[in-house]
């Protein structure tokens, strides 16, 4: 899987490089060209394989975790803030409704990086312009995390999927067109090490992400 997706950009790099050495004389701003897309490969080769790095330690249980209290409507509120930029570029408007006083021991940068990862891939299978919404309630000793998004219905087959290394429910993204395919592992291996648990879920065109987490009691 992963010489498959490194293939393509680094094809690229080398075919840019192979041009420059054998063109030393190139126009300036040819060159210039040129190098920026080399360097632009390059780089979504680093991001792809230290997220595969990343995702290894989580599953292997080697990252150490920096747990303190944290309020889970303020993590959830700084995550929507972060991509409200971004998202709102696409034409996506991010609902959140989280329940007040609802706190966990938790590892804050990993858990924003799992629900960062989560809120993106539900932006990449979102219609057009449609809205995406957050929601977080108490369930007996567990904190409910809710991301749900309006697109394409999902089968059952890819809904178990979805939590693949690579998979992506689109089989027309590539690394170029589309992300790694490790968000949603990643975020799952982040949550499990919390002591929760992630399922999916697909029903008339509304695609459900269903996060647990033990609450601080």
């Amino acid at each position: 899987y992963l010489a498959h997706d490194i293939r393509t950009p680094l094809t690229t790099v080398l075919g840019y490089l192979n041009l420059l050495d054998e063109a030393p004389d190139m126009p300036k701003e040819q060159r210039e060209k040129y190098v920026s897309i080399a360097l632009a490969k390059s780089e979504r080769i680093n991001v792809l394989i230290n997220e595969l790095f990343d995702l290894t330690r989580y599953n292997t249980k080697e990252v150490p975790l920096h747990k303190s209290n944290t309020d889970l409507s303020c993590l959830l509120a700084q995550v929507k803030d972060e991509f409200f930029p971004a998202l709102v570029s696409k034409g996506h408007v991010v609902n959140l409704l989280a329940e007040e006083g609802l706190t966990l021991l938790a590892d804050s940068d990993l858990l924003a990086r799992a629900f960062g990862n989560i809120l993106k891939n539900a932006a990449s299978y979102s219609d057009e312009g449609s809205p995406i919404s957050i929601l977080s309630t108490r369930e007996g000793n567990n904190a409910l995390v809710i991301f749900r998004n309006e697109g394409d219905t999902v089968s059952p087959e890819q809904l178990v999927r979805m939590f693949d290394k690579f998979y992506r429910l689109d089989r027309a993204r590539s690394t170029e067109t589309g992300g790694a395919g490790l968000g949603l592992p990643i975020a799952k291996e982040i949550v499990e090490l919390h002591g929760g648990t992630i399922t999916a879920q697909s029903e008339d065109r509304i695609i459900q992400l269903v996060i647990t987490l033990p609450l601080l009691l």
